[in-house]
């Protein structure tokens, strides 16, 4: 077969690293695959859109297990967790804050997926009015009531008779594709936020969907309209600027401040906004997934820990990938957030005083209504960035920079309100003399 016998070293040489080449690259391939893609058969064919999740628990026992534990991880960091804390106790300022809307109310620390729906109906910011859009992000139910009644209907229709369609808090399907296990956008409201900016998901990476598949819900959003259709704000972008600039051009208010007299939006949430925006881990191809649902093993299986919490309740599964001292992360993770918290606090208390200053002005026989009304306008500026925030889940982590960057300016925004204010009353006393 060879000629030249010395030459048959050197093919067989070749042939092997052929092969050890290729069996590698399987085994990559293989790893990276979802569990049912490597050759494991389902045990239970799981329909599309099913909202119970212990179903789908039969075929990955691992992941639902794991997300059984979402039910009894309530426990406090230094500023947030899941412990269902009432925020205006801890931060009586907040009532002055959000005056004249349900928040000042009730703001409690939300719990873990498990109690989602849960906590949704009790809170005491429900009542005969709730639009049923308040279950968009709530339930396992919602992706297949979205097909079947459409986005608009399922907005419309009154939470309390919606509720009587949903029983299953968030699960399964509000972010994987049944039988095929991949990560989808499953919010009519995400969908069209994408589409409006050009983006089509289904062209993402799967790294790139353990983001954004978290956007279905960790976003700020809005009730459009008299039918309270879920919309993003993101048509112009998602910074705080191009936010609040979507928000001025429709004249959208959610709440006239009772003290202020201020046109006001509350924020929700916006994790998916302040991370994206050029933070240093989403730069670097973080995804949400790698830090609150880190990798794990059971045996030689490897899955995604489904106990979805902050990282700091397990740092050395969460940071630890990525960093060989996890007790410096710690350090510089408690580091970043006291400084996010402090500068946070003196944004309230610019704010509390704005709001006081305003009104004084309101009450005062004479004041200019002009500035007065400049001082609504800044009052409205400058508490939708502190807002921002304070309503984000990871005291400025996510984006250390962009949060004290938006915090800084909130607090020279406050400032110019109570000027602008104080500015009115003097107007009267300079006419007067």
């Amino acid at each position: 077969m060879f000629k030249n016998p010395k030459t048959i070293p050197i093919v067989l040489s070749v042939i092997i690293v052929i092969l050890a080449g290729t069996l590698v690259a399987l085994l990559l391939f293989m790893k990276n695959q979802p569990l049912q893609t490597r050759g494991v058969p389902n045990l239970i064919e799981i329909a599309a859109m099913e909202p119970d999740s212990s179903v789908w628990g039969i075929n990955f026992p691992n992941q639902y297990t794991t997300f059984l534990q979402t039910e009894t991880n309530n426990a406090r960091t230094p500023y947030g967790g899941s412990d269902p804390v009432q925020k205006l106790d801890v931060d009586p300022r907040l009532r002055t804050l959000f005056a004249g809307m349900a928040f000042s109310k009730d703001y409690k620390e939300d719990r873990g997926h498990r109690w989602s729906l849960t906590d949704v109906r009790e809170t005491g910011r429900v009542n005969e009015k709730t639009p049923g859009t308040c279950y968009s992000c709530k339930s396992a139910n919602t992706p297949m009531l979205w097909a079947e009644m459409g986005a608009a209907e399922f907005a419309r229709t009154p939470f309390s008779e919606l509720g009587k369609q949903i029983d299953q808090p968030i699960g399964c399907a509000n972010c994987h594709e049944a039988g095929t296990m991949r990560l989808i956008v499953t919010n009519p409201a995400l969908e069209a936020a994408l589409q409006a900016q050009g983006k089509d998901w289904r062209t993402f990476t799967r790294q790139e969907m353990r983001t954004v598949v978290c956007a279905n819900c960790h976003v700020e959003y809005y009730f459009a309209g008299e039918g309270k259709l879920l919309v993003f704000p993101w048509a112009k972008g998602t910074s705080i600027e191009k936010i609040e600039e979507f928000y001025n051009e429709i004249d959208f208010s959610d709440w006239t401040h009772a003290e202020s007299g201020a046109k006001m939006i509350k924020m929700q949430h916006p994790e998916y906004e302040l991370y994206s925006a050029g933070s240093t881990h989403f730069n670097a191809g973080v995804a949400c997934a790698d830090c609150h649902m880190p990798y794990t093993r059971d045996g030689a299986v490897k899955f995604s820990n489904h106990n979805v919490h902050s990282p700091l309740f397990n740092p050395a599964a969460s940071c630890g990938t990525c960093h060989t001292d996890v007790d410096y992360v710690v350090g510089r993770v408690t580091a970043i957030q006291n400084q996010v918290w402090v500068t946070m606090s003196a944004s309230e208390d610019a704010l509390v005083e704005a709001i006081a200053a305003i009104k004084a002005a309101a009450e005062t026989p004479g004041a200019d209504p002009q500035l007065i009304e400049e001082a609504r306008a800044l009052h409205r500026s400058a508490q939708l960035r502190w807002d921002f925030i304070a309503a984000e889940n990871s005291m400025g982590f996510h984006n250390p920079e962009e949060a004290l960057r938006i915090l800084a300016a909130a607090t020279d925004l406050a400032r110019q309100a109570q000027l602008k204010a104080v500015l009115a009353v003097g107007s009267t006393q300079s006419a007067s003399r």
